[in-house]
């Protein structure tokens, strides 16, 4: 089953080269991927033929207890078949469907591949929360396909619509989920499956909570909204995704968990009153439509209202009935949807009211549909009939729901007749048609789907055998799949409910003025818009209520909080038996009181630039007392970190006036003060009780060893962030990447990968004058903003500082040092240069782009994770490799050296987004409005 996910994921992978190279024709072999799944399916038909499973689990997050468990049993056998044998068949359609040089191709052939990936998962998981990973990846692959034609704004509004929709019913099932994980002791279905669940409300709670999720995912009201909306994709993503496929999850999931909770108090109500009113409700409004598709669109919703009902029963003959349903209905609907999309591509419409003759047309293609819609309308010898009976003879003990089905039948008959007649009939008064031929690669895969219909009609007996062991899962069935089975009330039901469809049918044209008047005062749509806009509304006026766009104010509200909820339980959780020794060494008191100076006078400070130095000094006190601890590493980095904070605080400073402001008054100055004392003593006094409130042995403590045992290293602290803890380094990397990405946005108003600064070349004065140029960008700079001992000086010690960071880099595992202390020497060293040549200065230091340096520092990383787990250990696991090179001699080189070379690159790759967006970018600025700069460089050739 891993496996099979992985050739999924190397097949979208690999859909934007092959589409390059060979167009539409590359779907042929991505349906490969499908196709494996489905072959592979048919092969363990004996292992779960006789209510056997296929397990496999593979190790993932071990701290949590959480693997990879696969588990295949009767239900996901039967999905699986469906989301492979389907999925192929659609690729292999859009070979034909999508014209070459079709836009978006690439993107969407790939996230096709990847939505059935996301399927195989869904259906495969044994765990719930690898379930719900697999659910909400077809959440955003389906968001993707729905939107495919983003130049149409119907497409990105559908896209949003299904997003919305099944997000936040994905995200109240999660919580279910976790409810009831909790609640049964474990996360594996099979493991809740075999133990007695205990009741009550929290249960009930879970289940409530599941059932949202389900009923989102499958368009049952109230949540049926968002699939006719979602007609607006292309439409082999209609005939995959709401016949076969993404629609078919919420029933799969019902399904699966109905042998356990179906007798939990609110489950049967829910699904049955929910199942029923979608049923009658689709079925009558697909009635009412005159685009083809929208018409399957409401068949579909109708369908999935009868699917809900019936597996979530909870009753052995119901969930034999429900899986021979399930089994029917993707098979009719996708053929549906397929023959709908050669009619649009071939006639250029879906609106019956022009369509005419279109039986002449193409007969292949009307038999075809035919079959389908026969088989949607429960006539024999097809599986609908097979599976419309089962269903009828499942519920003769309960007539309410049972009279439901039989009308929700009705409807359904009526709009298979009127799809038939409204796509192939002649039509007086409208011209018939005139179309070409019927491409073989359109033709073939939904006339493969009808031609599965008509054949697993009479294979009833041998359906009846597969899908039995799902069925036994909730007791003894005693009804049969069969195509005869004789006199009994549901052929009889089933004959009323063909008879009434075509009657219905028969009066279409007196009752069209009935189908016009009766409909809900508002669409599905409507009513999404006005939920969609009052929460809108609700969010400006919060919005300005709280955020008056005063930084005092927020961190103000943050720290009164802060003072009042966490100090107020400080206080209450008192007395505390810490022990505090005021201190370990002379100096540090001295240096405790150079640091409230430098507070304190901060506050008082007039000038930015001198609260600035002042709470620079705040910082460098701070790497003063971690020398004083014995951490040299920590003093390193807090050291850098503070200068580089300086540069970059200068650097936004040239935008803002010299002076504070004469407000705040004297009074808030001094309640401002109090608020940060208070804020203070209540951060110290946290610190100090939730150190003296441990009671397990420090994990820490284990550190030193395992550096050496397992990262092969003696600097504690950079093996710690490279090889213990590489997790939380690999999130870190992740947020300063995303960091520098939303700086770069607030402040380029071009693409910050353009082209670099052009250096003036006939004017610059090392042409004019022949003499040697300390900087190469220094000529562009105006004279007074000239300084030719900073050029000299940086340009002796650039070099000599960017070695010095590959030192750190190199050295880091077993000294000082490490990926993030020589990034950040790396970087000021990239600052200096700015500083002392301007923008063009540092596009000769650096020239290359600032996202190609974040993007290669990320993968590095990544990419050094991925090996170890390639080589057989786990992800970012470290080795050494100990080598005897020629004049060199013994080496040994450990690899978490390369993840540490990833955070070497994405500091500088910070440093440099930085420099170039708060730095160049600004001077640009500053020259286009002829601002002041504040003292900083400018660039004379823009000026000119």
């Amino acid at each position: 089953m891993l496996v099979l996910l992985i050739l999924h994921l190397v097949a979208a992978l690999s859909a934007p080269l092959l589409v390059r190279w060979w167009g539409p024709r590359a779907c042929y072999p991505l349906a490969l991927a499908p196709a494996a799944a489905f072959c592979w399916a048919v092969a363990r038909t004996p292992a779960v033929s006789h209510g056997g499973a296929v397990v496999e689990t593979y190790p993932w997050i071990r701290q949590l207890g959480l693997d990879i468990a696969l588990r295949l049993t009767t239900l996901s056998w039967l999905m699986t078949l469906l989301i492979g044998g389907i999925g192929a068949l659609v690729l292999v359609y859009c070979a034909r469907y999508f014209a070459a040089g079709s836009t978006g191709l690439a993107q969407f052939a790939g996230v096709l591949v990847a939505f059935a990936g996301a399927m195989l998962v869904l259906v495969f998981a044994d765990d719930l929360l690898l379930l719900y990973v697999g659910w909400e990846l077809t959440t955003i692959f389906s968001y993707l396909l729905i939107g495919h034609s983003t130049e149409r704004r119907s497409s990105r509004w559908a896209a949003a619509h299904a997003l919305t929709v099944t997000t936040l019913g994905g995200l109240a099932m999660l919580v279910g989920f976790i409810m009831l994980g909790e609640h049964a002791g474990s996360y594996r279905w099979s493991e809740i499956a075999a133990q007695p669940l205990p009741g009550g409300g929290y249960l009930v709670t879970a289940v409530l909570l599941i059932l949202t999720g389900a009923l989102s995912k499958s368009a049952v009201l109230p949540f049926s909204t968002w699939l006719p909306a979602a007609m607006a994709a292309p439409t082999p993503v209609s005939a995959y995704l709401h016949a076969a496929a993404m629609v078919k999850a919420g029933v799969y999931l019902i399904g699966l968990l109905a042998p356990v909770l179906a007798t939990v108090g609110p489950w049967r109500p829910v699904v049955q009153v929910a199942g029923l009113a979608t049923m009658l409700f689709g079925g009558w409004a697909a009635l009412r439509q005159t685009d083809l598709k929208l018409l399957l669109a409401y068949g579909t919703v109708s369908q999935l209202g009868l699917l809900v009902t019936v597996t979530g029963a909870g009753t052995p003959d119901a969930a034999l009935a429900g899986t021979a349903m399930l089994l029917s209905h993707a098979l009719f609907k996708a053929a549906l949807f397929l023959v709908v999309g050669v009619i649009d591509h071939s006639a250029g419409t879906r609106d019956l009211r022009q369509l005419s003759g279109l039986r002449h047309w193409s007969r292949p293609l009307f038999v075809v549909a035919v079959l389908a819609a026969a088989s949607m309308a429960g006539l024999p010898p097809l599986v609908g009939f097979v599976a419309k009976e089962a269903v009828f003879a499942a519920f003769t003990d309960q007539p309410v729901i049972l009279a439901g089905l039989v009308a929700g039948t009705v409807l359904t008959v009526a709009y298979s007749a009127r799809f038939l007649w409204g796509a192939f009939a002649d039509r007086p008064g409208v011209e018939p048609v005139q179309a070409g031929r019927v491409a073989g690669s359109l033709l073939v895969p939904p006339a493969v789907l009808a031609g599965a219909s008509l054949l697993a009609g009479p294979a009833a007996s041998v359906l009846d055998g597969l899908l039995r062991p799902y069925a036994d899962l909730l007791g003894g069935v005693h009804a049969h799949l069969a195509l005869w089975s004789g006199p009994s009330p549901a052929l009889g039901l089933t004959v009323l409910a063909l008879a009434g469809g075509g009657l219905l049918f028969a009066l279409r044209g007196p009752l069209a003025p009935v189908l016009a008047r009766t409909h809900s005062p508002i669409t599905g749509s409507q009513g999404y818009e006005w939920i969609v806009g009052r929460f809108d509304r609700m969010a400006i006026e919060v919005t300005g209520a709280t955020q008056r766009g005063s930084l005092p104010q927020y961190l103000g509200i943050i720290l009164v909080v802060l003072v009042l909820l966490p100090g107020g339980a400080m206080l209450a959780a008192g007395p505390w038996h810490a022990r505090i020794p005021l201190w370990d060494s002379a100096l540090q008191p001295v240096v405790v009181v150079v640091i409230a100076v430098a507070a304190v006078l901060a506050v008082g400070a007039r000038r930015r630039l001198t609260a600035m130095l002042l709470v620079g000094m705040t910082g460098y006190g701070i790497a003063l007392l971690f020398v004083l601890h014995g951490a040299p590493d920590l003093a390193l980095t807090q050291f850098l970190v503070e200068t580089a904070t300086i540069a970059v605080f200068v650097l936004v400073l040239r935008r803002l006036p010299e002076r504070f402001s004469a407000r705040p008054l004297r009074r808030s100055r001094w309640a401002r003060r109090a608020i940060g004392v208070a804020a203070g003593v209540v951060a110290a006094g946290l610190a100090l009780v939730a150190a003296g409130a441990r009671r397990a042995p420090e994990i820490s403590a284990a550190f030193p060893d395992l550096a050496v045992a397992q990262g092969y290293g003696r600097n504690v602290v950079n093996v710690t962030l490279v090889d213990i803890r590489a997790w939380d380094t690999m999130g870190e990397l992740s947020v300063l990447v995303v960091a520098a990405t939303g700086v770069a946005s607030l402040v380029f108003e071009r693409s910050r990968g353009g082209p670099r600064p052009r250096r003036p070349g006939s004017d610059s004065r090392a042409t004019r004058t022949g003499r040697p140029v300390w900087l190469r960008g220094g000529p562009t700079l105006h004279e007074e903003r000239r300084s030719i001992v900073l050029e000299v000086v940086i340009r002796l010690i650039f070099h000599t500082v960017v070695l010095f960071s590959l030192f750190l880099l190199f050295s880091g595992h077993n000294a000082p040092g490490g990926g993030f202390a020589g990034g950040l020497v790396a970087g000021l060293a990239l600052v200096v240069r700015y500083l002392a040549g301007g923008r063009y200065e540092l596009a000769e230091a650096a020239p290359v782009g600032a996202g190609t340096v974040l993007g290669a520092g990320l993968a590095v990383s990544v990419g050094t994770g991925v090996v170890a787990l390639l080589a057989g250990g786990s992800v970012l696991e470290s080795a050494k490799v100990d080598q005897s090179l020629p004049l060199i001699g013994d080496t040994h080189l450990v690899t978490s050296l390369f993840f540490d070379v990833g955070v070497y690159l994405v500091v500088i790759g910070l440093v440099l987004d930085v420099l170039r967006s708060l730095g160049a970018e600004v001077d640009r600025h500053i020259e286009a409005t002829g601002t002041a700069t504040g003292g900083l460089a400018v660039d004379k050739g823009d000026r000119a």
